[in-house]
């Protein structure tokens, strides 16, 4: 499996051959599917919130008398069917967080982006040192890569200065993460994955379990 290697002036500089027992992985539509819905819940504040009928303000005194009105009987005009009552079984605050294993991180990292290098939606990119931490610099160089109008992760290896406040306007369209922090969901919800040249052996040893 061959990826292209760009300058940071849009040119294919060669081709690069991805090691095929890391980018060439079987794909795993469950794994994909089962971190996916796990990254999605851990983004979830859970803070929704309704009252019961204990906790609406009023409600304290009858309404009306027991008998005689010809009305049906009412304890409270907080009931749950009245307006402005309570509300019966509904949301209360809660942890959707899910936990998954480092095993299972890694190996969902790694079936994103083999996914993505088969579907040619890898490439590399050479070294990047910006000049200047300002984001014409950095978009500039972006738009010269065969994206489209399609948004992209960078990993990189590590980032500077003004890596991190010339891409900082940019994270809608080109969201730039180290290789330490990448995670498969960061690689499912972006269509291009951009590597910088430098990152790639790290981001390997990573997705083979190797630390040092």
């Amino acid at each position: 499996m061959k990826v292209p290697l760009y300058t940071k002036e849009g040119k294919k500089k060669q081709e690069v051959v991805l090691n095929p027992d890391i980018f060439g992985v079987r794909i795993n539509a469950r794994l994909i599917e089962l971190v996916r819905n796990a990254y999605s819940a851990n983004l979830r504040r859970g803070t929704a919130s309704t009252k019961t009928r204990g906790e609406v303000r009023g409600g304290g005194k009858k309404p009306w008398k027991q008998k005689g009105t010809g009305n049906a009987r009412h304890g409270s005009n907080r009931s749950p069917i009245w307006v402005g009552g309570g509300v019966v079984f509904g949301p209360r605050p809660r942890d959707y967080s899910v936990r998954l294993s480092k095993a299972i991180r890694t190996k969902a990292l790694q079936v994103a982006i083999a996914m993505r290098a088969r579907e040619k939606n890898v490439l590399l990119l050479e070294t990047l040192k910006l000049e200047t931490p300002k984001t014409k610099e950095f978009a500039g160089i972006v738009k010269t890569l065969p994206l489209g109008s399609k948004r992209a992760v960078y990993v990189t290896k590590e980032q500077d200065v003004n890596m991190k406040r010339a891409s900082r306007n940019l994270q809608k369209w080109v969201e730039v993460k180290n290789v330490a922090d990448v995670s498969a969901y960061d690689v499912l919800q972006s269509p291009k994955v951009i590597i910088d040249e430098a990152a790639l052996e790290t981001l390997e040893k990573r997705l083979t379990g190797d630390s040092k």
